[in-house]
């Protein structure tokens, strides 16, 4: 394995051996250490001093289930701090194949230009890419699909990343080519756009690099693995039929579905944007109800979403974008909200950021709540350029500068997701004190809270909430590392027989012997390293709380607001 790093003011390209204390270092675990080591943490994120790091996780290109996510590592230009954010599609395992440890892109142009990084089996090279000026992704890859071959992969940003606005996601293409995979969060696309970058092609033909110390090992605890994942019946079954928007009715239920802003926790036409009523639509188009969104992906959660006439809308249809532009802007109808995230990823921004942007100038007064057209109407200015646009397009807390409005749901100036953190406790713990800000996958309180998964913690008591965030963070910063989908853990935390299979794969493919108490403790020097560098870059224990309205004002039906104390909140991350 190697590392490449690209100078995007000298338009050099180097290749270096990875150093020892890298080696068993990948994905989420690489990116946050490599900026924590080499960026000064006061350096502006749109500015040379800062750095854009892409990297496979451990696992990459290998036969274990679903272990095809893609990590990108940068300083945020959303959230002032460290940012790592994921995503499937093909890259992960095509940059593994071609021998990859990680990419590296310093320094910015010195004039505004438009380039494409090409990455194949015979090297690297830097192009002219101003043909592809101001095109949304699904253009893009057509465009270099018709250039490069139909089996590449695409990483681009749209307009947004151009624009560097601060929700500006990177698409990654899928398996069938389109642009429906995202690292979404924290304006990474801003941060490509700003070193002048608006794809990356990566094709590794026939080459495949992956080596294992022991293949036989490591096939064998993958199929264990595999059988633990496919029998749990969330993972197994659930996500498979449903996709995440199974969750709808599940967090409607619980009182925990944000709607109106944040101001109730349950949707009155919660049945027409269920996972249920996707599922029924896309069976009655020429869509499909289940889908991989990498190769080897064996849970298949995403889709492929055809609207009422059978026409394709998009893919990868998500419950937190259902319910960032549903029940939280009051939207009812499941194709206006397919159309918007279309936009999101042919924009290339992050559709939780951008819903609930469209619900805060909906605060604001410059829409009605409900009014779908007039959504659709104001997504299209972001593709645009427009003033209004621009402002969309950089997140919830811009947009709420901008409206003048109070009722700003982020932390870190990040929008909160889909889960209320008065009825779903655990998860405010988490958008609190996650170095990433507000951000439900950094640690997945709905497992326990809602699910009853790996046991119950009661979602209206603060008894236990800590201790569950704390423990569900350290883990998901070691899955983020090998590379692996959060929905893992769902077998994980309920099959004693899951974990130590994973330690069995790492052990076997990289000739260590490693524990699991090892493992976990590589997860918590994960979170020390990010936790530091936000320190370093002026982040304290004051931006780790939630807006105070939650603290205020009791969310229906259950009438609970979110009372885990300031100083509770300080000991998550202390280990």
């Amino acid at each position: 394995m190697k590392i490449c790093r690209i100078d995007m003011s000298t338009k050099t390209i180097n290749f270096e051996e990875v150093k020892s204390e890298y080696v068993g270092l990948g994905g989420r675990g690489f990116t946050s250490r490599v900026i924590s080591d080499e960026v000064n943490a006061i350096a502006h994120p749109l500015g040379k001093n800062n750095k854009l790091v892409i990297a496979p996780g451990l696992f990459a290109g290998t036969v274990a289930p679903s272990s095809g996510r893609l990590s990108v590592g940068t300083k945020s230009p959303l959230t002032g701090g460290i940012k790592e954010s994921n995503a499937g599609g093909t890259a992960a395992q095509s940059l593994a194949k071609l021998g990859y440890k990680a990419i590296i892109i310093e320094n910015k142009p010195k004039n505004h230009e438009l380039n494409l990084i090409k990455i194949t089996s015979e090297g690297i090279t830097i192009e002219d890419a101003s043909y592809l000026k101001m095109k949304g992704n699904y253009d893009v890859g057509n465009i270099l699909r018709e250039k490069y071959g139909e089996k590449i992969t695409v990483m681009s940003v749209g307009q947004a990343g151009e624009m560097r606005l601060t929700a500006a996601s990177i698409a990654v293409t899928d398996p069938e080519g389109r642009p429906t995979r995202h690292c979404g969060r924290g304006g990474t696309g801003a941060v490509l756009g700003s070193k002048g970058i608006k794809a990356i092609v990566i094709d590794p033909g026939k080459i495949n690099k992956i080596e294992y110390f022991d293949k036989d090992k490591f096939k064998a605890a993958a199929r264990v693995f595999s059988k633990a994942v496919l029998n749990h019946p969330v993972s197994g079954q659930g996500l498979p039929a449903y996709g995440t928007a199974v969750l709808v009715n599940i967090l409607n239920e619980a009182g925990g579905l944000p709607t109106d802003n944040f101001r109730d926790g349950r949707f009155e036409f919660a049945e027409n944007i269920s996972g249920e009523t996707m599922f029924e639509t896309i069976q009655n188009g020429k869509g499909k109800t289940t889908h991989a969104c990498h190769p080897g992906c064996i849970m298949r959660c995403s889709q492929i979403y055809n609207d009422k006439k059978g026409d394709y809308l998009t893919g990868g249809f998500e419950y937190e974008t259902i319910w960032a532009f549903g029940s939280h802007c009051h939207i009812k109808d499941l194709d206006s909200i397919a159309k918007m995230d279309r936009m999101c990823d042919d924009f290339g921004v992050d559709t939780i950021d951008t819903g609930v942007a469209v619900g805060i100038a909906m605060e604001g007064g410059y829409l009605k709540l409900g009014d779908d057209k007039g959504a659709i109407e104001l997504m299209k200015e972001i593709g645009k350029g427009s003033p209004i646009g621009r402002i969309i397009g950089n997140g919830a807390a811009f947009t709420g500068q901008a409206f003048g409005t109070e009722r700003v749901p982020v932390v870190k100036r990040q929008a909160l997701p889909a889960y209320d953190p008065r009825s779903v406790k655990g998860q405010g713990v988490t958008y609190a004190t996650t170095p990433m800000g507000a951000d439900h996958t950094a640690g997945y309180a709905v497992t326990s809270n809602i699910l009853g998964i790996g046991g119950v913690v009661d979602p209206l008591k603060k008894e236990g909430q800590v201790e569950l965030s704390r423990n569900l963070q350290i883990a998901t910063a070691v899955l983020d590392s090998l590379g692996f989908c959060i929905f893992v853990a769902f077998a994980i935390l309920d099959d004693e027989t899951a974990f130590p299979e994973v330690a069995n794969m790492i052990n076997s493919k990289y000739n260590t012997n490693f524990d699991i108490n090892e493992i976990l403790e590589s997860g918590k020097e994960i979170l020390r390293l990010e936790k530091s560098f936000n320190e370093r870059a002026g982040i304290t224990k004051a931006q780790d709380r939630l807006p105070e309205f939650f603290k205020e004002e009791p969310v229906a039906p259950h009438n609970v607001i979110f009372d885990i104390t300031d100083e509770e909140l300080d000991k998550t991350l202390e280990f």
